[in-house]
């Protein structure tokens, strides 16, 4: 700062500046407002169909998102603009007073004209004019005010620069709309960047030399801003992806450093945490430092790290993705090249790879697996961002007409010839997966699991675990089509999904945010198109017999049970009361009354109900024979502990397939509170409903003909308290859904005992099938 700028300095610009983001952040802050009460709330209210229901919903609510986050960044600018130009009016008062100060003992403050200074005399004795009294000052007095002033343009070029340096790192966030960086005042945000400066450099050291104590500095630091979006740009940029991937793996390396090992390995796990939040957030920038991170990262993810006979930079980095909501666009060129690696470690997908050794270093520090398989990282990190995901599974492992391809699918011909394969068909039906063991020494299924994870995000649209919201779209056709894939495959070979019962609870959740298309394929016909079961966006093209195979399979386990069946009694239940409520909006027949209408379409939605309930029920009943009724106690923990989960469960189904529900066309998006579909879930999961021979819903899975009783018994409640909620009861419409789900129980027998033979062993279709 010149000491001629800060003195004469004139703050009405910056006034005017710090008066008009202040005037900005009011009318944002209104618009925010109207955007979420207004545009978003109309969007969550209306009844989308088609392309709406994926592309201009899902458009919407990320534009009333952008006015948050415009609101949000506005308000950070302003707090900026308004503690630095207070600041520097402090400056500017300091200054002056100082200069003031020094004319009283004869100094002056002359500017050097190169935007230093020098305090000198301001009137020399010789010069003064007869009987002048000029007051008296020594040398100290002239070197005080001297560091003095350096000390006030040291302090306004901090508040100057400083305040240049977050508001340009807020501006590099992001290249198109606004960042989500929020700020109370300009202190906060430089303590954020000065932060990641001081942590970059201890990462920076090599991993042999960091101490304990500079390790605590790090730990605690990333603990404290792992969401900030301006330390996390700097700190990853700094560090740089060379950095990152050696960082990770120094530390780990054996031997590397003993003391940090002996006396902080137990904090490897949260600090790997803290370490993947950090840099997921720092995907998020557009700055040209991160574009430039992001490449550098995928460039040297198929190199060794450290040393030649080292990791790959997948096997680092991927276990640095298991937490955060890493950049979609990211993820997908980092899959892609994770998969180029992939096909060249195992020759086009026919070996294996990625096998641990004993002296291989451990990459993931939470126990559940070494980390040595970059594919379990990387599927958990494709689970907190489905967009990603969905692109990922869709995208081509091998074409078919690629000559090294090995693999080969039945064609409609009956006969072998070479498939293209998705990279879910990869991962599903062909992958070696490696043995992985835990910290306790036992076998690990975590790289499994964690893909299932990523399916569930992948076709839910939604991070797996989570809730869909009022704000989560229909389905999209690359959602869709992978739902097929996932039906057609564990028909094909229900052991696939079997042989690793693990993953049932993901795909359990998945079968039941897809329950209007699966009550479509179980009640196929002009069905579809006539309103019985409506669905927004884009529906999965099921058939019948692969649903069968499909919902018997992930019956077979407990959670994959609990999913579907209370997936299954919301949707039924909420279909019921949306037609109860319209009761035009389904025809069977044109000629029929509207009351023959509404029973014919309370009747099929019950039949279908028992029919799925009896297809799981199977399942369930035969993996009771094999355990001799050991895990029966399994299923009702499972059911009894859904409503942990039951977010998720009770608005499932109506929740992404439907449109919204009081009013014409749907369901409720994000939930059932209040509805007959909440009562009908309390029920089952408290155990508070008996059937006709006086046992608990659902508690006793060997004995079909009690679950067959307790499906028909709660299907005839359901149609029950859905007549009451719409108040449009009718005893007649309701004494024919008891009937109509027992139909469709028997209905399911015939169609899993044409699907598996007494062994659980799939049978194969007739042709004419």
């Amino acid at each position: 700062m010149d000491l001629e700028a800060l003195r004469f300095a004139n703050f009405s610009l910056l006034n005017d500046a710090v008066d008009d983001w202040a005037t900005l952040v009011d009318g944002l802050e209104e618009l925010e407002r109207d955007a979420n009460k207004g545009l978003r709330g109309a969007a969550n209210s209306a009844s989308w169909a088609g392309v709406n229901a994926t592309v201009s919903k899902e458009f919407i609510g990320k534009t009333a998102g952008e006015f948050h986050d415009a609101h949000s960044q506005a308000k950070s600018i302003h707090r900026i603009l308004l503690d630095t130009r207070d600041e520097l009016k402090r400056h500017h008062r300091r200054l002056n007073d100082a200069i003031e100060r020094g004319m009283k003992k004869n100094l002056t403050v002359t500017p050097t004209g190169d935007g230093g200074f020098t305090v000198r005399m301001n009137i020399h004795p010789d010069r003064a004019g007869k009987g002048t009294d000029l007051p008296d000052h020594s040398e100290g007095d002239v070197s005080a005010l001297r560091d003095e002033i350096q000390r006030i343009l040291d302090d306004a070029t901090e508040s100057d620069t400083s305040a240049s340096k977050v508001l340009k790192a807020i501006a590099d966030q992001s290249t198109y709309g606004f960042t989500d960086a929020r700020y109370k005042d300009r202190d906060s945000a430089v303590a954020a960047v000065e932060k990641a400066d001081e942590l970059s450099k201890l990462a920076k050291k090599d991993p042999q030399d960091l101490s304990v104590k500079e390790f605590d500095a790090l730990h605690s630091g990333l603990k404290k801003y792992t969401n900030d979006p301006l330390f996390s740009e700097r700190f990853a940029t700094k560090l740089g992806a060379k950095g990152t991937l050696d960082f990770w793996a120094g530390i780990n390396e054996p031997g590397v450093n003993p003391d940090l090992n002996d006396s902080r390995q137990s904090k490897f796990g949260d600090f790997q945490k803290y370490l993947s939040l950090t840099l997921a957030s720092a995907t998020q920038s557009d700055s040209a430092g991160m574009v430039d991170w992001t490449r550098q990262m995928v460039d040297q993810a198929s190199q060794p790290v450290r040393t030649n006979s080292g990791p790959l930079g997948f096997q680092v980095m991927s276990n640095l993705m298991r937490w955060g909501n890493y950049d979609d666009a990211f993820l997908h060129t980092y899959g892609s090249a994770l998969m180029d690696t992939e096909k060249k470690l195992t020759g086009n997908g026919e070996g294996s790879a990625w096998r641990r050794t004993p002296n291989s270093p451990y990459l993931n520090r939470t126990g559940s697996d070494t980390g040595w398989d970059p594919m379990a990282g990387f599927m958990k990190g494709l689970s907190n961002s489905p967009a990603a995901a969905t692109s990922f599974f869709n995208d081509t492992f091998i074409s078919k007409g690629d000559e090294s391809n090995s693999f080969e699918r039945e064609n409609e011909n009956g006969k072998m010839e070479k498939a293209t394969l998705s990279n879910f068909q990869y991962l599903f039906e062909e992958r070696d997966w490696p043995v992985e063991t835990n910290a306790k020494g036992g076998d690990s299924q975590t790289g499994r699991d964690n893909f299932a994870l990523a399916l569930e995000a992948a076709t839910t649209g939604h991070p797996a675990g989570e809730s869909p919201t009022r704000d989560t779209p229909a389905h999209n056709t690359g959602q869709a089509e992978l739902v097929q894939s996932i039906v057609s495959s564990i028909s094909q070979d229900p052991q696939r999904l079997s042989s690793h019962g693990f993953m049932s609870d993901s795909i359990g959740q998945i079968a039941a945010e897809y329950m209007p298309d699966i009550h479509r394929a179980m009640h196929p016909g002009d069905s579809n198109e006539n309103g019985l079961f409506p669905v927004a966006g884009a529906a999965a093209s099921l058939s019948e017999h692969d649903v069968t195979r499909f919902l018997y399979t992930v019956g077979r386990d407990p959670a994959g049970y609990a999913a579907v069946n209370l997936g299954q009694h919301s949707y039924t239940t909420s279909m019921m009361e949306y037609h109860f409520r319209n009761p035009d909006a389904y025809i069977e027949d044109n000629s029929f009354p509207r009351q023959e209408n509404l029973k014919r379409g309370i009747e099929n939605i019950a039949s279908v109900a028992g029919e799925i309930e009896g297809t799981i029920g199977a399942g369930r009943a035969y993996e009771g024979e094999l355990e001799a009724g050991a895990r029966d106690s399994d299923y009702n923990a499972a059911l009894e502990h859904a409503k942990t989960w039951g977010g998720t469960a009770v608005g499932i189904g109506i929740g992404l397939g439907t449109a919204p529900f009081v009013g014409p066309g749907g369901v409720v998006i994000g939930g059932v509170a209040g509805t007959a579909a909440d009562e009908i879930i309390d029920a089952i999961v408290k155990g508070e409903m008996k059937n006709n021979a006086g046992d608990v819903i659902y508690r006793n899975g060997e004995d079909m003909q009690g679950t067959k009783e307790s499906t028909y018994h709660l299907v005839e409640e359901a149609a029950k308290k859905a007549g009451d909620r719409a108040g449009n009861s009718s005893p007649h419409i309701i004494s024919v859904a008891a009937s109509a789900a027992e139909t469709g129980f028997s209905h399911a027998k015939t169609n899993v005992n044409d699907a598996f033979d007494g062994q659980g062993v799939p049978r194969q279709l007739d042709e004419e099938d």
